[in-house]
């Protein structure tokens, strides 16, 4: 972090010290919310949640060397004293990004992809400059001024990812750090019971290119009409990237090889390279040109690009993660999130990693959340998607969105059954894999699914026990 004292800490948040014997004591490391993660030099934000109260953790925090802690009261140890904690943070990261870094900042929201766009993003950007990123998916009001926190005087491409639950979100987020490139993957159907529609997504997610200035640059997808229809909501310049073949950035020949790793020719104004992607699934096309439409802002040519792009790992888990065990089993866990065009993108890789070839497909499938009225139609998509892809088995996890995905591929012609929970799931799969199978883990954060993906990557207890 930026070092700053903390007289200096208190009076950009509005706050008071209180217990602190030297006021200007600095502030030199990121700040934390887990007293265990405390080092000398920290800001520790005592956070009162529905379960515990971080103002109980402020003593902790301060033995382990944090400088001082963020507080609504005295905590017995030093701290800056505010009426609201999360509006005082949100002030000391406004404060960072227009006073006292000299970073670019490049912002990322939409429906699916954001965390996978930061990723790569964040392994291109380094070529032009020293980068900070959002760490894992910390891309709310209180993970934006922490990823800000964690940048320095040296940092050039401060790279934020926005979520929101609702209308005014973003825009909240973009008054903290106000873009200078702002990038929009898609608008989809992820939330849409909470957005009460996809033009309400659109609306929420368009509010990061509103945020530009006349030099910034806004980054949208050309494959998705309500994403390319943001042109006309910023006062900043537009790049496109897509699959279109008018896309300022844009692949062509995309194939998926054998591992559903996608390969593709990436055009740009400049020229062409060849890239092929360590990521699994198709989708992580539309994320890596994101990138490289940043990168190019950045001032890289399509030969780096395209180098960076390649070289590029999984960086967050439960995305697409692959693992093969001993025996040949490939598990690839995608239980992190789902929606209807995330699920069918990563039953499309299951089929690719499979096709032709002697090993079955099995999709292990739970809930989509937040899809309102349409939740039932949406889940009855997916089966008859998968069975369309000629899976060779499904399994459906969990309560009635679960009997419904499970219903439609049945109906539509290929094996599947409903399983009521993960412990019946598990021994299902435990009694019928076989050397050579690949399973597909997904469902929304809530069901929890990466448990069961764990446990199948674990011996089996039963098989050691016989």
């Amino acid at each position: 972090m930026h070092p700053m004292s903390l007289t200096a800490i208190a009076e950009v948040m509005g706050g008071r010290l209180a217990d602190v014997l030297d006021p200007q004591a600095l502030v030199t490391q990121s700040a934390v919310f887990d007293s265990r993660e405390a080092k000398p030099g920290s800001l520790f934000v005592a956070l009162a949640g529905e379960h515990t109260d971080g103002h109980t953790y402020a003593e902790a925090a301060v033995n382990k060397g944090a400088t001082a802690a963020l507080a609504l009261r005295p905590v017995g140890v030093p701290a800056v004293i505010v009426d609201d904690v999360l509006d005082a943070f949100g002030r000391l990261g406004r404060f960072l990004v227009q006073d006292a870094l000299h970073a670019r900042i490049v912002a990322i929201t939409g429906s699916a992809g954001k965390t996978s766009t930061k990723d790569f993003i964040a392994q291109v950007l380094p070529a032009a400059g020293s980068v900070i990123a959002t760490p894992q998916s910390f891309n709310n009001e209180i993970g934006l001024p922490l990823t800000i926190t964690m940048a320095d005087d040296s940092t050039q491409y401060l790279v934020l990812e926005m979520g929101a639950r609702g209308i005014g979100h973003i825009r909240d987020l973009t008054r903290i750090a106000q873009p200078d490139i702002s990038v929009v993957t898609n608008v989809g159907t992820a939330h849409v019971g909470e957005f009460g529609g996809r033009e309400n997504i659109a609306q929420a997610k368009g509010e990061i290119v509103e945020a530009l200035s006349s030099g910034g640059l806004a980054v949208l997808n050309a494959d998705d009409p309500l994403v390319r229809a943001m042109a006309h909501r910023t006062p900043g310049r537009v790049v496109t990237y897509g699959l279109d073949e008018q896309a300022t950035v844009r692949a062509a020949d995309v194939v998926l090889d054998e591992h559903g790793q996608p390969s593709y020719t990436l055009h740009t104004p400049e020229g062409s390279a060849r890239v092929h992607l360590q990521l699994v699934g198709e989708v992580q096309v539309h994320n890596s040109l994101a990138a490289a439409a940043v990168g190019r802002e950045a001032g890289l040519d399509a030969d780096q690009i395209a180098s960076l792009l390649s070289a590029a790992t999984p960086q967050s888990r439960w995305r697409m993660e692959t693992a093969t065990r001993a025996d040949g089993v490939t598990i690839i866990n995608d239980a992190y999130n789902a929606n209807p065009h995330a699920m069918r993108s990563s039953l499309n890789a299951l089929a690719a990693m499979t096709g032709g070839r002697d090993q079955r497909s099995i999709a292990v499938l739970g809930r989509m959340n937040e899809l309102g009225d349409d939740t039932r139609s949406a889940h009855q998509d997916i089966g008859r998607h998968a069975a369309a892809l000629d899976l060779d088995q499904l399994i459906a996890v969990g309560g009635d969105e679960a009997a419904w995905i499970q219903q439609a591929a049945s109906s539509a012609g290929i094996q599947a059954v409903h399983m009521p929970d993960q412990d019946t799931a598990l021994q299902l799969l435990r009694s019928t894999l076989r050397p050579g199978d690949v399973v597909l883990v997904k469902a929304s954060r809530g069901v929890q699914l990466q448990q069961l993906a764990d446990a199948l990557l674990q011996p089996n207890p039963e098989a050691a026990g016989a």
